[in-house]
């Protein structure tokens, strides 16, 4: 019996020890395949690049000075009869606008003019008058302030015109006079003649400031601006 105990003992201790070398031998292989094999970096996450939109740029701004001559040519014709304060009217630019040798304005570019005050001729006495200005630019649909001197004209004296028709008429009264007997005839006669022609010049109007379309006009700046290139559109 105790040496059956003793060989249970013995053959138990074996299969403990084979256990304990089995279980060594595989904790040392898994530790040599992670020697064998580093810890690799997890790869880094790639950025990619976003645009953001494209916003457009300013368009360039140039200075134009006080004093610079705008030279128009009318679409709209233009009378000191029919016109009245305030009304509007468009021109086209009949030359360029340079700044610096820079062409700010190119030619046909649209302006667009206020009447500043119109007067027709009267009957008696006074000139017929028109004055005039310009107050934009015109880009499309979009519209830049500008500031003129006003451009004011002024119908041609009318006096030599009058003076032909009243003595014309005094003459014609004489002649009456004369066929009527003459002397005391001739005198009443002239005076008649020269009523009538007075007449006519009271019913007789002087010369209209008329401007028709494509007649050209000077303005001048009476103050700086600052305007971008702009140039005619076409349709």
């Amino acid at each position: 019996m105790k040496t059956f105990l003793s060989i249970f003992f013995i053959v138990a201790v074996v299969f403990t020890l084979g256990g304990c070398s089995n279980g060594s031998t595989e904790e040392a292989a898994a530790n040599s395949a992670k020697t064998a094999q580093p810890d690799r970096p997890a790869p880094a996450a790639i950025e990619i690049p976003v645009e953001s939109p494209k916003t457009p740029s300013a368009p360039a701004v140039f200075e134009v000075p006080a004093g610079t001559s705008i030279r128009v040519t009318l679409i709209d014709g233009l009378s000191s009869k029919k016109n009245k304060s305030g009304d509007k009217f468009l021109a086209t630019l009949a030359e360029p606008v340079v700044v610096e040798g820079t062409t700010v304005l190119e030619k046909g570019t649209k302006v667009q003019g206020r009447v500043l005050d119109a007067e027709q001729s009267g009957r008696v006495k006074g000139r017929a008058k028109i004055s005039l200005t310009l107050m934009n630019v015109m880009d499309g649909e979009k519209q830049h302030p500008i500031s003129t001197k006003p451009f004011r004209a002024e119908a041609e004296a009318t006096k030599k015109r009058d003076a032909g028709i009243i003595g014309g008429g005094a003459g014609i009264g004489a002649a009456i006079g004369a066929i009527a007997g003459g002397g005391k005839g001739a005198a009443e006669g002239a005076l008649i003649g020269g009523a009538a022609g007075t007449g006519t010049v009271l019913v007789t109007r002087g010369k209209e400031v008329e401007y028709r379309p494509e007649t050209r006009l000077k303005f001048t700046l009476d103050k700086p601006v600052s305007l971008p290139k702009i140039a005619p559109k076409t349709s």
